[in-house]
């Protein structure tokens, strides 16, 4: 399958959908490929019920509806969707532009291309006893909270994810327990102390070490070390180990490539004609990560992208509010 577009954007999280938004109002068609079957990216994710606090004119925005504005922001352009698909390849065309290849065989044409892959690819570490058991009681991310309501819980991990699933879900689950093979944490020491301060069981210095249940988990053993093993009910467990995470095969297009991010100069421009980053993905020297910086970086790459691909259209593309 065929899909030819103006601008190809890579990554479908913050700055991925306000780049969509953007190249509409510079009227560029658009489509948006990302790996995830649904937009928002990490947020979606890893945290679409947590608040965020930095986002510009909110003084705290649920991650879920962020991502829900940000997509009907986008919506009145009409971007193509190619979620659950990995960008494979990238070949350039005559006449100029790319098609970039896709895992399940499908192919996008663009005339530019615009990388918004945050972290890019990210894979859950895993939880040794949790073999078998994905899917059956066993997750790593809650992107629904309800779901888990009257449910037992154990959370395992002892970073920001961790802390922020037993806070949330304190108020709705019959009971929380957090297990961490450490006696210190990765998380933010506020966020710690809330957790603390509700009662929430911490069992530090320890493992889940046993899932039983059928068809689903019913019980977990935690074995404290010098301690034998020790039986709790849980419903769900949350393993919350963190991950790992890569740009895949974006790494062997020939990009310059700094930490683990794509190097671009001041308009977004990356090493190769017509391709471009933004966001978290992108490198440049004082670079702060912020989903407020990913809006800025878009903006600017898109109005870049708009000249590089008609050299007679204007950078500034003058204020949406004078638009009708």
């Amino acid at each position: 399958m065929l899909t030819d577009v103006d601008l190809l954007i890579i990554g479908a999280g913050p700055t991925g959908l306000f780049a969509a938004y953007y190249a509409g109002f510079r009227d560029l068609s658009t489509a948006i490929v990302d790996s995830l079957p649904e937009p928002g990216g990490q947020v979606t994710a890893m945290y679409p019920e947590k608040q965020i606090f930095d986002v510009a004119g909110f003084p705290a925005v649920r991650g879920r509806d962020l991502v829900a504005a940000l997509v009907e922001q986008a919506a009145q352009w009409k971007p193509t969707y190619l979620l659950g698909r990995k960008a494979s390849t990238l070949t350039p065309v005559d006449g100029g532009g790319y098609e970039v290849g896709l895992g399940d065989g499908g192919v996008v044409r663009a005339g530019a291309v615009l990388i918004t892959a945050g972290i890019g690819e990210f894979t859950p570490r895993p939880l040794p006893a949790g073999d078998g058991w994905l899917g059956r009681g066993m997750v790593h991310f809650v992107p629904e909270l309800d779901v888990y309501r009257d449910k037992h819980v154990v959370v395992v991990g002892g970073g920001d994810s961790a802390f922020d699933w037993a806070l949330a879900l304190h108020p709705i689950a019959a009971s929380v327990k957090l297990v961490h093979r450490r006696a210190k944490f990765r998380a933010h020491p506020p966020t710690v102390r809330q957790v603390e301060a509700l009662g929430v069981p911490i069992i530090t210095d320890a493992e889940v070490t046993v899932l039983r249940g059928e068809p689903t988990v019913r019980e977990v053993e935690i074995t404290v070390k010098g301690q034998p093993p020790a039986v709790h009910q849980a419903d769900v467990v949350v393993a919350a180990l963190g991950f790992t995470a890569d740009l895949g095969p974006i790494e062997s297009w020939g990009l310059k490539l700094s930490h683990r991010a794509i190097d671009v100069d001041s308009t977004g421009r990356t090493a190769i004609d017509r391709v471009y980053a933004a966001g978290d993905v992108a490198n440049y020297p004082g670079k702060v990560k912020l989903i407020a910086t990913g809006f800025g970086e878009a903006a600017t790459a898109v109005n870049n992208i708009a000249v590089a691909l008609n050299p007679e259209a204007h950078l500034f593309p003058g204020h949406s509010s004078n638009e009708g």
